[in-house]
């Protein structure tokens, strides 16, 4: 219990000043508790740190476990006639694309009115496509306006898109019709004004551009194309035309998709150990120990993925770690020898893909963690398990707290009584000594010794 110093003031006591002191020492009772709740607290942090990098980890295996990995195509093209983007089925090869038309929308603009905002009477618009298909738009003769008409034919979405141009004559107002999509099935064969404006609009024969469809050949082989990107006719490859003339594509192998996948998995893991490292570390910075060291949970995790990493697979061309050039170093880092991955990737990308992915989806490396992690990280796995009973054991902290806290009031307010009493026996044993001392003075100044 720590000292306490009684300063005399006033009567003699002071007896608050001391009940603090007291109080102060007893809350001292509480601080052992605190500090346990504290190291629970941190070790439950320190587990989240464990999951967030086992994560981490996890997402860099599930990459690797997916067979699209090893499959990755690039395309290039030398020519500005295309560009294209190949995708995973897209064989390697080498395609000479010659573009002979681009795909075009159909376009036409009615005969000018002088004032886009004057009614020109009800009727019907009605449009028939390339492909045979048609529809009509009803216009209200109270909205009938060039800018009406132009507005209830947006407003239909029926991929005409009309708008209103301004040729600076004396009727310069426009209506310029256009197909939404290019190609010969979204233009329009005709365009009919009924009712009252037949006599209102007429389409300008001069302004009429025609739908047109896009024509190339791959490898001497004729296509054409409702719009300006093809796909199927380069298997896995779309191709988006930009100009007439010759290109050649080429479709290789994307080595980079596995190599950054591969070097992402050796970072992650790494990342893990140092995470377990720094949290088991002995001293330190500062002579800090890490929050879980010789946690036996933590151990548990460290050793079960030394032994899935050092096991490898059990068949195949490729059977360790070290196969596909990374080494397991003694710290329980993992080291790439990127030379040696970019030969594998280069020549015998079929066995990398069996060594992480496997035959079947747990049949690889990948798989094989994969499935060490999920259990790790389970519901009912070691660290939910762990972690749940950390926090029941700051639950019974907290009411070891709230029962010392009890136990410590009702000591203060039992010294509190007893000071009480104290302090109203000081006062009269203080009256007396006065009472006395008055006495004393009398009697001594009757007998004349004052």
């Amino acid at each position: 219990m720590a000292s306490i110093s009684v300063l005399g003031i006033g009567s003699g006591m002071d007896l608050n000043g001391l009940l603090d002191q007291l109080k102060a020492a007893e809350r001292q009772k509480l601080q052992p508790i605190t500090l346990q709740k504290r190291a629970q607290q941190a070790k439950i942090s320190a587990y989240g740190k464990i999951e967030s990098a086992l994560t981490s980890f996890q997402d860099a295996v599930t990459k690797l476990n997916t067979r699209s990995t090893f499959q990755g195509v690039a395309s290039q093209v030398s020519g500005s006639s295309v560009k294209a983007a190949a995708g995973a089925n897209a064989p390697v090869g080498s395609y000479q694309v010659n573009v002979n038309s681009l795909a075009q929308a159909y376009s036409v603009a009615t005969q000018g009115v002088a004032d886009q905002n004057a009614q020109l009477g009800g009727g019907t618009v009605s449009f028939t496509r390339g492909d045979g298909s048609n529809f009509s738009v009803e216009i209200d003769p109270d909205k009938s306006s060039l800018s009406d008409i132009r507005n209830a034919i947006n407003q239909s979405n029926q991929g005409v898109q009309a708008s209103i141009v301004n040729d600076g004559s004396g009727t310069p107002y426009r209506l310029v019709l256009s197909s939404t999509e290019t190609g010969t099935d979204a233009g329009l064969t005709s365009i009919d004004f009924g009712g009252a404006l037949n006599g209102e609009l007429t389409l300008d024969a001069n302004t009429e551009i025609e739908a047109r469809n896009a024509s190339l050949t791959v490898n001497g082989i004729a296509i054409t194309s409702q719009n300006n990107r093809v796909e199927g006719a380069i298997q896995g490859v779309t191709l988006d035309l930009e100009e007439t003339g010759a290109s050649t594509v080429n479709v290789a192998r994307d080595t980079e998709l596995t190599t950054d996948a591969v070097k992402e998995f050796v970072k992650a893991y790494n990342n893990l150990q140092k995470t377990m490292a720094d949290l088991t570390r002995f001293g330190g910075e500062g002579g800090t120990n890490g929050e879980l060291l010789g946690d036996s949970t933590l151990r548990m995790i460290q050793q079960r993925m030394r032994n899935v990493m050092s096991a490898g697979v059990g068949e195949g061309d490729m059977r360790m770690l070290r196969d596909v050039g990374i080494d397991l170093k003694l710290d329980g880092t993992l080291e790439l020898d990127e030379s040696k991955l970019d030969n594998l990737t280069s020549t015998n990308m079929t066995a990398l893909a069996n060594f992480f992915a496997g035959e079947t989806r747990d049949g690889g490396l990948s798989g094989k963690l994969n499935t060490s992690i999920s259990q790790l990280m389970d519901s009912n796995g070691p660290i939910k398990n762990t972690t749940k009973g950390l926090q029941d054991s700051i639950r019974r902290l907290d009411l070891r707290f709230e029962r010392m806290e009890d136990s410590i009031e009702r000591t203060i307010e039992r010294y509190r009584t007893q000071f009480s009493q104290l302090d109203s026996m000081v006062a009269r044993m203080n009256s007396t000594s006065m009472y006395l001392m008055q006495q004393f003075d009398i009697m001594n100044a009757q007998m004349g010794r004052k």
